[in-house]
């Protein structure tokens, strides 16, 4: 009997230092880097289990010890992981990539939004990007605006152009949401810091004003420039007689030209048959531009025209004699290039 419990002693001994040498490996492996050599892209979906992350990975080749690592967690206690795209660095340990799971510390997308686009080219592009999920397709802009939680707002120009980082899987209206955020915000802090005694009457008159800036402006460095020569005009009860805003009205109906019977045709966009601003923003304005509709450069010019060096640039006039023979120069050239 004696001799059995001694044998039983020594069995559970020997147990006992197997279990403890096979833990600290277990813990060596966490730690230690692994063996592949070539970043992986690893996706987790939604309802993924650590447990099959883990057997991705070690089919993958991500692994030196599968067993290992299970053995470790169960010890441990098994994480919460985030879904995403993830890019696993080149010999990552099996702590360092859990570590990162855990955090979510995923692939970012980007979606590029261009100054001067309309709401419904941006919406498109939203729609396009292969990893945003889409949840507002097909509904009507008043839907849109609700669904971001500003119900009853037009959503031209309330949306800031700009370059967007996001995980995979970020919804449409998570994306617009963070866009018309950083679009307030630019605006209020614009209007805050505006000129004094300016003929417009809200931050919202400032970003209908710099939205035409923006369609107007084909050398950035002109901005405040084109701006002045529109406040002026408001001062002095002038139409502003813009091209970009009668394009807008004519919606659908444009066809890439615009026509003398265009700007005679009126809508509530016409600024050749209306006065003062029209009704909502025609585009997406740049930081700039709101910028410039808010500080504008006033140089008690009234006109502007292309000087067709194929720059954008222009040439301002303060009175209609110079302007038109800006206009004939413009003109000149412009036959001249065709030629």
């Amino acid at each position: 009997m004696r001799k059995l419990l001694l044998v039983l002693a020594v069995a559970i001994g020997l147990a006992a230092a197997g279990a403890a040498i096979y833990w600290q490996r277990a813990n060596a492996v966490m730690r230690a880097p692994g063996p592949h050599t070539q970043a992986i892209e690893l996706v987790v979906k939604p309802g993924a289990t650590v447990r099959g992350v883990i057997a991705e990975l070690d089919k993958r080749g991500a692994l030196s010890d599968r067993r290992a690592v299970e053995l470790e967690l169960r010890v441990r206690g098994w994480p919460q992981i985030k879904t995403g795209r993830y890019e696993i660095q080149p010999a990552a340990s099996p702590q360092d990539i859990l570590r990162q799971l855990v955090e979510g510390r995923v692939v970012l997308e980007a979606l590029t939004v261009i100054e001067g686009w309309t709401f419904a080219e941006m919406r498109r592009a939203v729609e396009d990007h292969p990893q945003i999920k889409v949840t507002l397709r097909g509904q009507d802009v008043a839907a849109v605006m609700t669904a971001i939680g500003h119900p009853g707002e037009h959503p031209e120009g309330r949306f800031f152009p700009d370059t967007y980082r996001f995980a995979a899987g970020t919804t449409d209206r998570e994306l617009l949401a963070v866009a018309y955020r950083k679009m307030a915000e630019t605006l209020d802090a614009a209007w805050n810091a505006r000129a004094a005694a300016l003929p417009i009457n809200s931050a919202y008159e400032a970003l209908t004003l710099a939205s035409i800036v923006e369609k107007e402006t084909g050398l950035a460095s002109e901005r405040p420039r084109i701006a002045g020569v529109f406040i002026t005009r408001l001062r002095r009860n002038m139409r502003l007689q813009t091209d970009p805003t009668v394009i807008y009205g004519l919606g659908a109906a444009y066809d890439g030209n615009i026509r003398e019977r265009d700007l005679r045709t009126d809508t509530p966009y016409n600024t050749y048959t209306r006065s003062g601003l029209p009704p909502t923003p025609i585009a997406l304005p740049s930081r700039e531009a709101i910028e410039a509709a808010t500080r504008p450069l006033e140089t008690g010019d009234i006109f502007f025209v292309a000087t067709g060096n194929g720059d954008g640039s222009h040439v301002f006039s303060a009175t209609l004699e110079a302007h038109n023979a800006a206009v004939q120069r413009y003109l000149a050239r412009l036959r001249g290039t065709r030629r």
